[in-house]
């Protein structure tokens, strides 16, 4: 039974203020559990006691089940890291560069890669990118030979960015936005066998360029030859001529026919 004092104590003023409180605060507490912002450029995973469920969040006010979900925010903006390697040639030369890497997370991908790969943004470069860049730069370079390479960087940029994409669409969980190889670094004494091949097709290329003007300057000459018969000549001639030099006009298909010839002036 309970006592008139404790009754009293609970029923005053002072114990109905102390059960308000103690409710506000739970509501506080409970709504700071349920209500969570995503920053734009990012995305959340929402895991219901420890199982991802549902599709990530967007960026905005979200709500969750307080106390029992839980939120793992994902960057989906676009990283920029560079990777220093050193690979083998076809010719088994050893080269240096720095591949640069653009790549972002896809935003509907963030649970699966939550679920298989990584729990954080730290994760996924070395657990994402990085494995399948260093397999296409060793398998790139592999094919060529060094002064081939050296000669052909950009080109050769270009296929390592489109097998990095394509390894990486194996899993879909990002997308390669773009790739830059620099620094390329190699031997001191390959660098002289490089500029001479490079001297060399320069003077090819010259070379061709120069036979190529003249095929077309002999070309044109012979078309002018095969059009200019004796009466082409003849009308260039009166159409030049000035009225006063005296000349002996000998008509094409005259017998001995000949073209004008100037013999003097009037006097």
């Amino acid at each position: 039974m309970q006592s008139p004092l404790r009754s009293a104590a609970a029923n005053g003023p002072g114990g109905g203020a102390t059960l308000i409180a103690a409710l506000a605060l739970t509501a506080l507490l409970l709504l700071g559990q349920a209500l969570f912002i995503v920053p734009a450029g990012k995305v959340a995973v929402i895991t219901t006691l420890g199982k991802v469920t549902g599709a990530p969040r967007m960026p905005g006010l979200n709500v969750k089940a307080p106390f029992i979900q839980s939120v793992y925010p994902f960057d989906v903006r676009t990283q920029v890291r560079p990777e220093e390697f050193a690979t083998l040639t076809k010719d088994l030369q050893v080269i240096e560069a720095t591949a640069t890497v653009k790549y972002a997370v896809r935003p509907s991908e963030a649970g699966r890669v939550y679920s298989t790969i990584a729990s954080n943004d730290r994760e996924i470069y070395p657990r994402i990118i990085q494995p399948s860049l260093l397999k296409a730069l060793k398998s790139v370079f592999s094919q060529y030979e060094l002064v081939t390479i050296a000669s052909e960087w950009s080109d050769i940029s270009s296929l390592v960015e489109r097998t990095v994409a394509e390894e990486l669409d194996k899993f879909d969980y990002v997308e390669v936005r773009g790739l830059d190889l620099t620094g390329l670094q190699i031997a001191e004494e390959y660098r002289a066998a490089i500029e001479q091949k490079q001297i060399a097709e320069q003077q090819l290329l010259r070379a061709q360029t120069e036979v190529k003007i003249a095929e077309q300057e002999a070309l044109r000459y012979d078309t002018l030859n095969r059009s200019l018969d004796d009466q082409v000549l003849f009308k260039l001639f009166l159409d030049k001529w000035d009225g006063q030099t005296e000349v002996v006009p000998a008509l094409p298909g005259t017998a001995g026919g000949m073209p004008p010839v100037i013999v003097g002036r009037r006097g």
